[in-house]
Formats: C-alpha cells, structure tokens, sequence
C-alpha cells in the first residue's frame, strides 16, 4: 500500500506538469515503430501475444511469459533505402518463480551526413577535404520488472522505467525520462494484454550549442531554437489473443489490437478531436511450434485522391518464422504503402533461449 501510494503521488506530480511544457504530436516517435521480425509480420498486434525478450517494449508484463532462464532478441532494419538505420537488442531473466526483469536497447539514425560549412576555406577557394560528417541519432535505454499477482490466477503487471537521449551531431541534444504500465491476464487459451505507454508523460529536455548554429540562423532570417522540453503524451494499447490447437501439430494464433493516442486527431480509422484508435490485426499459423506463417494488417488510414474523392488504404505485412532448439529466426516483408508507389522494408531478427523451462 506503501508503494502504491508514492506511485499514485508521483502520477499526480506528474500530471500537474502536462500544461507547462509543449506537447508536439508525434513526439519521441521513434518508439512507436516496433520491434521483432513477429511483431512487424503480424502488423503490430503483439501486447497479447509476445512471450520473447521483446515483450520488455510491447508489454513488460508479459515478460512472465517467457519459458527459458535466459532470452535475447536482435533486429536490424533499414529504412528509406538504408540511409536510416534501426537496431534493437532486449534481454530477459527471471528474478525468481514470481517476476522477470528485462533491458531493451533501441537506437534509430541517419549517419554519415556532410557538414558543409566549411566547404570554403578562409581564401574561399573551394576544399572538399573540409567537409565533415556528423550523425542524427535517437537512442533509446530502458529497465522492465514483471511480476505474478497471486490474487487472480494468470494475472501479471509489469513496468518500464527508460531514458531517451536524442543527438543532432555537436549542434544539438536532448535527454528524457518516461515510464510504462502494462497488464496480461491469461484464461485458458485467451490472452488479454494492456499497455500504458508513457504513463507519465515522457519529458525531453533538449539543449542547443547556440554558438556552432548562431551565423547560420542569422544568414538565413532564420529563428534561433532555444532549449525547451517536449512531452509525450500517455498512450494505451489493448490486445487480445486466441489460439487454437488444429490437427496433425498446427495450431493458430489471432491478434487484435487497439492503439489509442490522446495527442489529437490523427489519419486513424476512429479519429475525434481528443483521441483516435488505430486498429491491428494479426494472424500466426504454427507447425509443432518450429515453423510459422504470419499475416497482419495495420495503419488504416482515409486518403484523398486527386478528384476529391476518398479511399481507404493500409498496410500489409507477411513473415516468416522458424525455430530449432535455442535458435529462433524470423523474417517479415513490410509494404510501407500498399500502393504502386509504396516501398517494401525486409526486416529479420534473431532470438536465442537459453535453459528452455518447456
């Protein structure tokens, strides 16, 4: 009751803060990509179902799900024909019979860009050797606790304490702290998962060397940035999941997610003035729980078209999956349109499970 009452205090706190710093939509959005190769298959459906080291980001409760001593996960990805880069490593222990603690790792950048403002030398002759190369890069650290509540059978509660720091080259950096609640509950073969993504509101600080940008701004006519906090705002993600054994060692899995932001209206299938609600589906058909074949279905959105009128359109995902022993591997293929224009993302990442308890 303790702790309960200090965490209801620190909410509190916190809340209080919502009207004195800017709250940009689509803040720190770099966490709202995903990771794991399954859960981009599977078109994001995944707070319900996860029960791999990635479960720290999607729902750290459902860390309780894992059935080895020791689980780690790795993805690469690369996106807009590789010129940014997104990694991802989580890790995952229990502590004891009754809770499970994780680490997560993302980091999402552009390397290599030219910094060109000292392409001309002191005598203005042209010198390509000055030119210099910095990164614009998002990083993203966080610590996951999961535990059993023995009340209610299959009821577990998990949270997630992360640092974000942010860099623009030597021009510019920013620092943030945050935190998440998610809930799984477990009912035969129905799994319900609930996630609070920034429960607090996630605050970035950012800081901006004034001196390296000041005569550029005012060549120009431009505004100086000055430092200030961004926030971002609480997010909820609730899931079910239901599997169903089939003959001859098949069993499917069915996910439905729903994504609810409260940073305005946003192109989502349900879209109001104070919140919309992007919905997901995914679906897995397994072989003897080695083999898997996934679909999913997301970012539903309403698009105008050049005579004025509107269509729906959406992304369509597939993947790949396939598991010996501590070794599992999976593959997803991503249409970022579903258009004739749209581009496709392959993603693969790597999961090891160390002293399987099943």
């Amino acid at each position: 009751m303790r702790f309960i009452s200090l965490l209801l205090i620190f909410l509190l706190g916190s809340f209080s803060l919502l009207a004195q710093v800017s709250k940009p939509k689509y803040a720190n959005e770099f966490l709202s990509i995903g990771v794991g190769a399954r859960s981009f298959a599977m078109g994001g459906a995944n707070v319900a179902s996860v029960s791999d080291a990635s479960a720290g980001y999607w729902n750290p409760a459902k860390l309780m799900a894992i059935k080895s001593d020791y689980s780690l996960n790795l993805m690469h990805a690369e996106y807009f024909a590789g010129i940014a880069a997104y990694d991802y490593a989580g890790f995952a222990t229990p502590i004891d019979e009754e809770s499970t603690m994780g680490i997560t790792f993302i980091r999402f950048g552009v390397d290599d860009i030219p910094d060109t403002r000292f392409l001309y030398d002191a005598n203005g002759a042209l010198n390509y050797d000055n030119i210099r190369f910095f990164s614009a890069a998002d990083y993203a650290f966080q610590f996951s606790y999961a535990r059993n509540l023995k009340f209610l059978e299959g009821l577990s509660f998990g949270a997630n304490a992360k640092v974000i720091h942010r860099t623009v080259g030597e021009f510019a950096k920013a620092w943030g702290f945050g935190f998440d609640l998610g809930a799984s509950y477990k009912y035969k073969n129905l799994d319900i998962g609930l996630m609070a993504r920034d429960v607090t509101g996630t605050f970035t600080t950012w800081y901006h060397n004034v001196t390296m940008i000041e005569q550029i701004y005012n060549q120009t006519n431009n505004e100086i940035p000055e430092n200030s906090t961004e926030l971002a705002v609480p997010r909820l993600i609730l899931g079910t999941a239901y599997t169903q054994k089939l003959p001859y060692k098949f069993s499917v899995l069915a996910e439905v997610n729903f994504d609810a932001t409260f940073d305005g209206q946003r192109n989502t299938y349900i879209s109001e003035d104070k919140f919309s609600i992007d919905p997901r589906a995914g679906i897995e058909l397994a072989y003897d729980n080695m083999a898997f074949l996934r679909f999913g279905g997301n970012n539903l959105q309403k698009i105008k078209n050049f005579n004025g009128t509107e269509r729906w359109n959406g992304q369509a995902n597939m993947g790949l999956g396939f598991k010996y022993k501590i070794l599992q591997i999976d593959y997803a293929f991503t249409d970022l349109g579903n258009s004739s224009e749209s581009l496709y993302s392959h993603i693969f990442s790597v999961i090891l499970n160390w002293n399987a308890k099943e």
